[in-house]
């Protein structure tokens, strides 16, 4: 018997080795053409080769251990256009769609990710579209349009577009019913987990990280760089899932390690309730218990009709903003306060862009101080910092003063700055000061918020708001 199996060893190793070799090469051509190596009728040609129509015979294989929930999933993916590069990007942005009865807007979402990125972000991206449809000749269709109008993003390998086989899905007939949905309603959100799983575990390996979007968004400019500066925030401390949209299944960034779980997550609870539902229990299963969500959003839906039943979807997300470079740099800090602090609200949440957190103190005295130190000196070029809420407009720092400050020293308290300088008061709670790079001449290394009269009212900071200097051609197109 074991004599056998090493012949079916040997035989599967002999079969994979041409196979193999080829697609080794067309991954060279896609690193070389990335890289700017080759010359642009060198790039039309081979990209030829590398948008293959929907009829392809051309499958690749992921061959990775099934035994447990760390690896990726046994299943055959078939390349419609593009082809990974051998190299990981910073962000993976994966999409699935389906067939509409009603309007089509996965070429607009696609156009939207490339518009709204500088050139050196494009560089830092993949995008990955699952045509998850079971109509082959929709598929084929779709799939020429998109080559056809990103043509040059395939070719830089910044576009791939899959599809897995019909085969590799699990029953989509006699499903539980739960929450008296309908059956067709079952099968179709059923269908949707799987479609997702798929996709997970296809982009598992391509990049640090991945962000899911629906195939109806529009983005903010620069989304990535706001993206970058709050994962560069959260640095240090533990997350499963961001959110970056306050609407179903769009903008939820994960990290890429965590993809083979979340695949196989929805695989065993496919039929039990919709993606988004499965999302929550998946974050509390891996000790996230909150949400932590940011804003202003940085992606919108944009489409009027659902991808089920073609019904009518008119959701917007009014955090969204399309101009997302706004968002503060907070660079890393360490933050102190003697101002008595109510239960949780710390002084970290004033510092946090996450919704719904702030600082909330009892009534300071004056002379009370809140304090943020860097932990390395930094340019700053702005400085915004609100107090109160909506629903406690009177709980703001009603007189106040902000200061920045050098000369940091260790004291027993820890490290302090010994040297402040005045940037301004707060009037009406808030205050905003620019150009503080301009009329400062040192690197800031701390800064402060003084209280300077007593009031009866609590204190609540809703936002501390930081921006760095960044180079002039960082957000050039």
């Amino acid at each position: 018997m074991w004599k056998s199996v090493d012949k079916m060893r040997c035989f599967r190793k002999r079969s994979m080795l041409p196979f193999l070799g080829f697609l080794i090469t067309l991954l060279f051509f896609n690193l070389y053409m990335d890289d700017g190596y080759v010359l642009e009728a060198e790039k039309r040609q081979l990209g030829e080769s590398l948008m293959h129509p929907a009829n392809s015979d051309r499958y690749v294989h992921t061959l990775r251990d099934l035994s447990n929930f760390s690896g990726t999933i046994n299943v055959t993916y078939r390349y419609l256009a593009g082809i990974p590069l051998p190299r990981k990007k910073y962000l993976t942005i994966g999409l699935s769609s389906v067939k509409r009865k009603k309007g089509n807007y996965l070429l607009e979402t696609i156009k939207s990710i490339f518009d709204q990125s500088s050139y050196e972000e494009l560089k830092e991206i993949v995008v990955v579209v699952h045509l998850a449809d079971f109509d082959l000749v929709w598929c084929e269709n779709l799939v020429q349009e998109i080559t056809r109008k990103f043509a040059h993003h395939i070719i830089a390998g910044r576009l791939l577009v899959i599809h897995t086989p019909e085969e590799y899905y699990p029953s989509l007939d006699g499903l539980k019913r739960n929450y008296n949905d309908p059956e067709d309603r079952v099968r179709f959100r059923s269908k949707q987990n799987v479609d997702y799983a798929f996709l997970l575990n296809f982009c598992t390996n391509l990049s640090h990280f991945y962000m899911m979007l629906e195939d109806d968004v529009r983005c903010s400019r620069n989304f990535l760089t706001a993206l970058k500066k709050v994962i560069t925030s959260r640095d240090g401390s533990y997350w499963v899932m961001l959110e970056f949209s306050k609407l179903g299944y769009i903008g939820k960034l994960y990290h890429s390690r965590d993809l083979p779980r979340l695949a196989h997550f929805l695989l065993m609870f496919y039929q039990e309730m919709p993606c988004d539902w499965l999302l929550i229990h998946f974050r509390g299963l891996l000790a996230q218990k909150d949400v932590i969500r940011f804003k202003p959003s940085l992606f919108q839906h944009m489409g009027y009709y659902s991808s089920y039943k073609g019904a009518e979807n008119k959701l917007k997300d009014d955090d969204f903003e399309e101009d997302s470079i706004d968002i503060p740099d907070n660079p890393p800090a360490s933050l102190y306060t003697n101002i008595n602090v109510f239960e949780n609200y710390d002084a970290t949440k004033a510092y946090s862009s996450i919704v719904d957190e702030y600082f909330w103190g009892k009534p300071p005295c004056t002379g009370d101080f809140f304090v943020i130190i860097f932990n390395k000196s930094t340019k700053i070029s702005r400085i915004k910092i609100v107090t109160g809420t909506e629903d406690r407009q009177n709980d703001i720092l009603h007189h106040g003063a902000v200061e920045v400050g050098q000369k940091s020293v260790e004291t027993k308290q820890g490290r302090q700055c010994s040297s402040y300088i005045t940037l301004g008061e707060f009037k009406g709670g808030s205050i905003e000061v620019t150009n503080v790079d301009h009329k400062i001449g040192f690197d800031i290394e701390c800064v402060r918020i003084v209280v300077t009269a007593n009031q009866k009212e609590w204190l609540i900071i809703r936002t501390i708001s930081l921006w760095t200097t960044q180079p002039v051609s960082q957000f050039k197109k």
